[in-house]
């Protein structure tokens, strides 16, 4: 558990924008994963894409690394940001962008 912790740990750090997620980028497996893939590409945001299904290890790491229950998660410049719900939510009320332009990820 300690290696798959500092992998966690070393993609937060290493990666301006990381979102765990079940599938790839390209082949998002589940809806809510998808979701996420869809608003950060709308907003042109590069981003590392870890899909968790690849062990079930990393599946509960994760959820123990941020004391957050569900998948996906999205950390931009190292914080956790949250889930689909609050991401999309964000997005919607224009916070997300505003965040994005705040750490140097997008134009303004």
């Amino acid at each position: 558990m300690e290696s798959t912790h500092n992998f966690i740990a070393e993609a937060i750090k290493t990666n301006a924008v990381v979102l765990f997620m079940k599938g790839t980028p390209d082949f998002p497996q589940c809806g809510f994963s998808g979701q996420l893939v869809q608003i950060l590409d709308y907003l042109n945001v590069p981003y590392k894409g870890i899909n968790i299904l690849a062990s079930e290890e990393l599946r509960q790491a994760i959820k123990d690394y941020s004391n957050w229950p569900t998948i996906p998660q999205l950390y931009i410049k190292g914080e956790f940001i949250g889930g689909c719900d609050i991401i999309r939510e964000m997005f919607q009320q224009g916070e997300l962008q505003k965040l994005l332009v705040e750490k140097g990820l997008i134009a303004g």
